[in-house]
């Protein structure tokens, strides 16, 4: 979801879920809600499969994937002078173009960044439609032995903002499938706001609406839910052609269905984790947060958390923006480095209880 995404005139993605569906209906919509459900005849449409099929591989621009699929594809950084490699997956509407600041960034600080169009967002085909989460998980599981066969002697840190957070915890428990380990995941406030955090209100007319209007698009005009403090960079993420304005009903139950799956994953033991969340984010609501933190295995070697004060949802692009990058660029360095913002949190300290109280 992540970053979920407004368009200029509303919002789409969970913020439209958020505020659209959990909006207090009246007694007569719930009961239409609830016969909706007993005669729903309709069916989530995902995308069409491709035709194609062959090795996947990657051109100076797409990573090709087994069915001929392309997922766009973006590079930062000098190959002959990297230090390690990231693969980076954006946010639900998003698309790669989300991590130009931070692989700018990081190709300055000696590292080899990477980022695709995840299928169905972007510039792929059949944009706007929902892939399943599965498919999602293979074509990240494709596009890193992809990267670890062309950069076989760099350290590989997968990076997932929002959605893309959610994919890869969703795929966790499968990274042991790669050869050469995973050096390590950074999780940029993870979509992990599964049907089990969500009001029971709310599942419902989801899943009413997934059966009976798959298609209809909700934009979220009106609603005041923002995921960044960051007014110039809003202004023109919201007028950007390739940001999804207007979310179908059913691509909403589908990154549902992601947030169900990741929350239930457990990262591989002995993987590095940095995990970074905003007190201000309005889009993955703190109890969400919260609940799956409580769910993690206490591994302190493993699992860093950065709580930010003045961090909102898209954090890399904040206000506060810089002092995230510069966590992930020391983070990736050095596991064991002090990070530069000092917002390191404990999960047993007073910071967490602080927000999860």
């Amino acid at each position: 979801m992540g970053s979920r995404v407004p368009g200029a005139r509303g919002r789409a993605g969970s913020s439209a879920t958020r505020r659209v569906l959990a909006q207090r209906p009246s007694l007569p919509l719930i009961a239409a809600a609830c016969l909706s459900l007993l005669a729903a005849c309709a069916s989530p449409h995902l995308q069409a499969p491709a035709t194609e099929s062959g090795t996947p591989h990657l051109t100076p621009r797409d990573a090709v994937m087994d069915d001929g699929y392309r997922l766009p594809l973006r590079r930062w950084g000098d190959p002959d002078r990297a230090l390690g490699v990231a693969l980076a997956l954006h946010g639900f509407n998003d698309y790669g173009h989300a991590f130009a600041g931070l692989g700018d960034y990081l190709g300055e600080q000696g590292l080899l960044v990477y980022a695709v169009d995840q299928r169905g967002f972007g510039a792929t085909s059949q944009r706007g439609r929902w892939a399943g989460e599965e498919r999602l998980v293979e074509d990240l599981l494709s596009v890193v032995r992809l990267l670890r066969a062309r950069h076989p002697e760099l350290p590989l840190t997968l990076i997932g903002e929002s959605m893309g957070g959610a994919v890869l915890l969703a795929a966790a428990n499968r990274l042991g499938d790669v050869p050469h380990d995973v050096r390590g995941m950074v999780l940029i406030a993870p979509a992990v706001w599964d049907r089990e955090s969500m009001p029971r209100l709310q599942r419902l007319l989801l899943s009413a609406a997934t059966h009976t209007v798959p298609g209809l698009e909700l934009t979220g005009r009106g609603l005041d839910i923002r995921p960044t403090d960051n007014d110039p960079f809003w202004r023109a993420y919201s007028r950007d052609p390739l940001v999804i304005k207007s979310t179908r009903v059913d691509a909403l139950w589908g990154i549902a269905n992601l947030m169900d799956s990741a929350t239930r994953a457990v990262p591989e033991p002995g993987v590095p984790i940095l995990l970074l969340y905003g007190e201000q984010d309005r889009v993955i609501p703190k109890r969400a947060f919260c609940r799956w933190l409580g769910q993690l295995p206490e591994d302190p070697s493993a699992l860093r958390v950065v709580i930010y004060r003045r961090g909102w949802h898209m954090l890399t692009r904040d206000r506060q923006g810089a002092w995230v990058l510069g966590d992930i660029a020391t983070w990736m360095h050095d596991r064991t480095a002090p990070l530069p913002s000092g917002e390191e949190a404990q999960i047993d300290g007073p910071r967490v209880r602080n927000l999860c109280g």
